[in-house]
């Protein structure tokens, strides 16, 4: 395979420009932020052009006082989370292949982690966005304020499209003030440990559950509520940064589930890590082969839910696809695809459709 054309725009006007070079010339493009899951999904037909965001890099703008934020794509979540840390705030988000994800590339790939249960996804907290299309206009949905959509939310199409609706370049976010307290307990009592931690009157706002039977649960919120509800809890604390280094995990497949079936699903498996208060899984199977995913996956949409690849193999991927059953959407999928990106220029087999 010819080595693709690797390019770095300085600005969102140079990124839009070799966009619209590209698609009119007949090439595919490539969008690339941090790479972390550069493996997802679809093994791309063909990549003509490499369109890497890693330059973008400004913090736009950051109100602490609105607790609103605006940055460039290529702006890593390190980097912001720093920024953001001296007044005091942060963004919920701890996406599994940490460190290195840039804020374009976990808006494009939908990246979540642990938080995600108290939280949401970033499409929870996303107040506004901007988009490099085909035709190389620069494209702009929702604001800088909390409260200003009307009408169609065009943001969300782009959350977790793999970037083959358009290339993020910039973005706004309501952001959270720091928790005033923050305590990490676990416990080795798998399911039913899980399930006791989120009938609390508290809720955890994270809680993992690992294949070995071990459960970790985060509180935050006020000192003596926080206090209050460990102690009741009864579980030993947990030793050094937990979710830092649960952070840098990146399993090959996420499996979704209803949660009252997701240990049902998990079963007999060896290799995952799941957070079964919002019914999703990661999972490495010990077999890296078609042979062994193809009758979890099965498993899971029999249970009303999915299996996804994040890393498996090229040759995997060919032989039983990225995404399993065709959704029922796949139609108005295909015509979105078709208004956005006509010529089909923007990652190639990638993405459904």
């Amino acid at each position: 395979m010819v080595a693709a054309q690797v390019e770095k725009p300085g600005t969102q006007e140079e990124l839009a420009r070799v966009l619209r070079e590209a698609d009119a010339a007949g090439h595919a493009v490539a969008p690339v932020g941090g790479g972390r899951l550069q493996a997802m999904g679809g093994v791309a037909e063909r990549s003509d052009v490499e369109l890497h965001t890693t330059r973008l890099d400004r913090i736009v703008e950051y109100s602490p006082a609105d607790m609103v934020v605006t940055v460039e794509a290529g702006v890593t979540l390190e980097a912001l989370q720093a920024e953001l840390a001296k007044h005091d705030q942060f963004l919920p988000l701890d996406p599994f292949g940490s460190p290195g994800h840039t804020i374009g590339g976990i808006l494009a790939t939908g990246s979540s982690g642990p938080l995600r249960l108290r939280f949401g996804t970033a499409r929870d907290f996303l107040i506004g966005i901007r988009v490099a299309l085909p035709d190389g206009s620069l494209a702009t949905a929702g604001g800088r304020v909390v409260k200003n959509v009307s009408g169609y939310d065009l943001m969300k199409l782009h959350h977790g499209a793999l970037g083959t609706l358009g290339v993020v370049v910039a973005a706004s976010f309501k952001v959270f003030p720091k928790p005033l307290h923050d305590v990490t307990v676990e416990s080795h009592d798998g399911w039913d440990a899980a399930a006791r931690a989120m009938s609390l009157p508290l809720a955890p706002a994270a809680l993992e559950l690992l294949a070995d039977g071990r459960v970790v649960a985060r509180f935050i919120g006020s000192r003596d509520a926080v206090n209050r509800v460990s102690a009741d809890l009864g579980w030993a604390a947990t030793p050094g940064d937990f979710w830092s280094a649960h952070s840098r995990d990146l399993r090959m497949t996420r499996i979704a589930a209803p949660r009252a079936r997701l240990s049902e699903v998990l079963e007999g498996l060896s290799g995952w890590v799941a957070s079964p208060a919002v019914g999703v899984a990661y999972w490495t199977p010990a077999s890296v082969d078609a042979a062994s995913v193809r009758p979890v996956r099965a498993k899971a949409e029999a249970a009303g839910g999915s299996l996804v690849s994040l890393s498996l193999p090229p040759e995997v991927v060919r032989e039983i696809g990225a995404w399993g059953a065709d959704p029922p959407t796949l139609d108005v999928m295909r015509r979105i695809k078709n208004v956005f990106d006509p010529k089909h220029t923007l990652n190639p087999g990638r993405f459904v459709v």
